[in-house]
């Protein structure tokens, strides 16, 4: 061979193996992520060809599958959408997916691993690949309470069983139906336009009860209580706390006063039942920052990644001065929450000072309902000691027995509260929030519910905006959902 023709045959032959190496990495190191980008129109293509597997609430599917022209064969459909998008997210022809929809893809498409037999199977016998299922965690009746308690109100519920995490209702308002713009058409697009934050000041798609950070207000006092009993600033939640009114914040010539109430050397108790600002921000100053943050962290602040599976955002209690340290203390500094994250505080006091992972997912099924993943109830942290619990169970009773919180009492039940309207907006030139946490407890001793509310109320008059007015008769109404549910 001369050496022209060597030189081209060298050449051709480079060419071919560098097809073959492209051609290996495509499908090989490159498939999962080319099967997975937005990008890939045939993705969707096979993502909407079959009808999709459903979510699951109480035994009965709150989404479904309805048959469509084009290139998509199905798009999604969802029962009471809005009600139910705080928790099952969209899934859209055109938009793509999120929360539950997009998590759970696999399973919900038929295209997971754990499927591969079951559609190998299907293939060969000519039948039509189905999705799986997720079955919740979620009572529906506590759902259907928190969402029409909040009604036109801009605010959030989340509920938790505190025996297990398991999250019981999760809603957010104001919302949106995903089944708007579960398609591709021009009308699904206007849909989409019109929820969108930058067209929308409401933000509907917002999750404010995982997604969205407040000040907690006085529903923190519980936390500042916690960190004083558990770290020995108090013994006895009925000794007189040496407290002056008004209370001048440390290293300021602030006096801090307080809204109502005789709260000069309250007990914790009293200052509990009144809601003293005084006295949780002298004991959040004698705690100190660093056993403040300690404290809140056992209850899940400070913490980046919660996953339920939906992920929440990061509830925070940081590193401050002495005197931002003493308004964090009663929810007015520079600590902010979810209503998740309130919801475990509550929670873990009704669960003598255990608290466990909060979590949305019970069971992952196959088409033919044989489950391939089962959630087991987790424990995050023994938040308190169960002593401390039970004196923090004590006061809380009382908040609502005879003080801010008898709005939430329900016939036959004991129920623990502590109420909350939190200031926001540069000196407090905002509406405040109304918050409330509580839980239920049963003649047995059992708790079946902790709940967290928040009211971001912009039509009520100023002075009627309070947790014990606005934000504890929707926590009754979702406590009373679930015990009626159980019976």
């Amino acid at each position: 061979m001369n050496k022209p023709l060597r030189r081209i045959a060298i050449f051709c032959g480079l060419l071919v193996l560098t097809l073959l190496l492209r051609d290996n990495y495509l499908q090989y190191v490159k498939a999962d992520s080319l099967a997975s980008d937005t990008k890939n129109r045939r993705v969707n293509i096979t993502r909407y060809s079959t009808p999709r597997g459903d979510i699951i609430v109480d035994g009965k599917a709150i989404t479904g599958s309805v048959e469509t022209t084009g290139d998509y064969k199905y798009k999604r459909t969802w029962k009471n959408g809005a009600m139910w998008a705080p928790v099952t997210g969209f899934s859209s022809q055109a938009f793509g997916a999120n929360q539950l929809e997009k998590l759970e893809d696999g399973i919900l498409s038929g295209n997971d691993d754990r499927l591969f037999f079951r559609n190998t199977l299907d293939m060969i016998t000519g039948k039509e690949k189905e999705g799986g299922s997720v079955v919740t965690t979620l009572n529906a009746a506590a759902q259907k309470a928190a969402y029409n308690g909040l009604g036109s109100k801009k605010g959030a519920v989340a509920a938790i069983d505190p025996s297990t995490g398991k999250i019981l209702a999760l809603v957010s308002t104001p919302s949106y139906d995903p089944s708007k713009f579960a398609g591709s058409s021009d009308k699904d697009q206007e849909a989409w336009l019109a929820v969108k934050k930058e067209n929308n000041p409401d933000d509907p798609m917002l999750n404010r009860a995982l997604r969205e950070t407040y000040p907690p207000g006085s529903t923190f006092k519980v936390v500042t209580a916690a960190a004083a009993l558990e770290n020995g600033v108090v013994s006895d939640i009925d000794d007189a706390t040496k407290t002056p009114d008004p209370f001048q914040l440390p290293q300021s010539t602030t006096p801090l006063t307080n809204e109502h109430g005789d709260c000069e050397n309250a007990t914790l108790r009293e200052a509990l039942r009144v809601s003293c600002n005084t006295v949780f921000a002298k004991m959040a100053d004698n705690v100190g920052n660093a056993k403040m943050i300690e404290q809140a962290e056992k209850f899940g602040f400070n913490e980046a990644k919660l996953d339920t599976p939906v992920r929440a955002a990061e509830s925070v209690y940081p590193e401050d001065n002495q005197p931002q340290n003493a308004l964090d203390g009663i929810g007015q500094g520079s600590n902010r929450a979810t209503p998740l994250q309130m919801a475990m505080v509550a929670s873990a006091v009704a669960n003598d000072g255990k608290l466990m992972k909060p979590y949305m997912v019970d069971e992952l099924k196959a088409p033919n309902l044989d489950t391939l993943e089962t959630t087991e109830p987790q424990e995050l942290s023994q938040a308190v000691s169960g002593e401390t619990a039970q004196k923090l169970q004590d006061m809380m009773e009382t908040v609502v027995k005879t003080g801010t919180g008898t709005a939430a009492k329900i016939d036959g039940v004991t129920v623990g509260g502590k109420t909350g309207t939190a200031q926001h907006g540069l000196k407090n030139s905002e509406k405040p929030y109304a918050w409330f946490i509580s839980y239920a407890k049963l003649s047995d001793g059992s708790s079946p519910v902790a709940v967290a509310v928040v009211v971001e109320d912009g039509a009520a008059n100023r002075d009627d905006i309070t947790g014990g007015g606005l934000a504890a008769p929707i926590a009754r109404s979702v406590m009373k959902a679930v015990i009626d549910s159980k019976k």
